[in-house]
């Protein structure tokens, strides 16, 4: 694997994710934003963040797919939530749980996650996008 997840001491220890990805591949890949879209445009999970989460994660899996990779090669996602308030921590954790199980994926790779106005269209509640780097 191109990524090594890390927890330096000093730092606290989250159970959601890895506070420092280290890179050693040779391809940077970048992941637009994904939104709960299947592969027909139809929005997944209607008014569920946890549905919606989880969709986005997939999505992720399958662009990095076309480039050689997987969610293992993921050294940061960057999390947009519409409307964020911590109370929907748990829906967000769950659908992130939901896609690891899915994926195989334990833990999952260090991120950001920034509360918004809105996104594209008024049925996305969650946008995540990636950057890996292959070997």
């Amino acid at each position: 694997m191109a990524i090594t997840l890390v927890d330096p001491s000093g730092l606290p220890k989250i159970d959601a994710y890895r506070q420092v990805s280290i890179a050693s591949g040779a391809k940077l890949v970048f992941v637009a934003g994904q939104v709960a879209w299947d592969a027909d445009g139809v929005t997944v999970g209607e008014g569920d963040l946890t549905a919606q989460v989880e969709q986005c994660y997939l999505n992720i899996a399958t662009a990095l797919a076309e480039a050689g990779g997987s969610f293992h090669d993921v050294a940061k996602l960057t999390v947009y939530v519409v409307d964020w308030t911590p109370d929907k921590m748990p829906l967000l954790l769950e659908g992130i749980a939901r896609a690891a199980a899915k994926l195989g994926v334990t833990p999952v790779p260090p991120g950001t996650l920034l509360g918004v106005a809105a996104l594209d269209v008024p049925d996305h509640l969650v946008e995540v996008e990636a950057t890996a780097v292959i070997d």
